[in-house]
């Protein structure tokens, strides 16, 4: 079997989504190099530019360019790409899961909790960060709506760490679930949204950042040249 070319990841110096792709990558154990992009229209170097909207029409890390499969495979949002490599490269969910064995319950299970993620918590996360720090005009109705949605998120995932101690947000170990959550929970202190009321939640993040693939996601990421 010819070796497994690096695939390409596509990123930018800060944002979650770019990371929960590296820590699977990571975790699968699969070459990959960072291309590394600003934010704006440049035509070579921005993610708005002509170079960058060739790979992505949405304008949006990541994106991941895939030599080893017939045609190059491209995928970009962050789910697709997650569900991509899960699908060509650990099509039997050892490593990123839902584990061998699993039973209906389970896979959709996996399927709500990525989509909460996808479709509720980062997006409300994401609104609380733009409104406290980015939006040119004060809004502070705007800023408590998303502050409350984003707590109600951090709530439920509370519930659901409940039921494994911590450990991982499904039953068994962790997953691509608990990949694509690690970078925006990680992110409440730049929100300013305390754990306190979220202990589990606190333990949780604590054990995600303290495993090895997390730790060189991040650091492949800090260490990629500069656009």
């Amino acid at each position: 079997m010819a070796p497994t070319k690096p695939l390409t990841l596509h990123a930018h110096a800060t944002g979650p989504n770019p990371i929960k792709i590296a820590a699977a990558l990571e975790f699968l154990n699969i070459p990959y190099e960072i291309k590394m992009w600003d934010f704006g229209p440049d035509a070579d170097k921005g993610v708005k530019g002509a170079a960058f909207l060739a790979i992505n029409e949405n304008g949006r890390v990541p994106a991941l360019e895939d030599p080893n499969t017939e045609g190059g495979v491209v995928s970009w949002e962050s789910g697709a790409c997650m569900n991509y490599l899960r699908r060509v490269y650990d099509k039997e969910g050892k490593v990123l899961g839902p584990r061998p064995g699993a039973s209906e319950q389970d896979r959709v299970d996996f399927d709500k909790w990525e989509y909460f993620l996808l479709t509720t918590l980062g997006p409300m996360l994401g609104q609380t960060n733009w409104y406290r720090h980015y939006n040119a005009v004060k809004n502070e109705d705007a800023l408590k709506r998303y502050v409350e949605q984003t707590e109600r998120c951090f709530g439920v995932l509370e519930g659901q760490l409940k039921k494994t101690g911590g450990e991982s947000i499904l039953p068994g170990g962790v997953t691509a679930v608990d990949l694509h959550y690690e970078p925006w929970v990680r992110q409440h202190k730049y929100a300013q949204i305390s754990l306190d009321p979220y202990p589990t939640v606190s333990k949780w993040l604590q054990k995600m950042d303290g495993l090895k693939e997390i730790q060189k996601a991040y650091k492949k990421i800090a260490d990629a040249p500069k656009p």
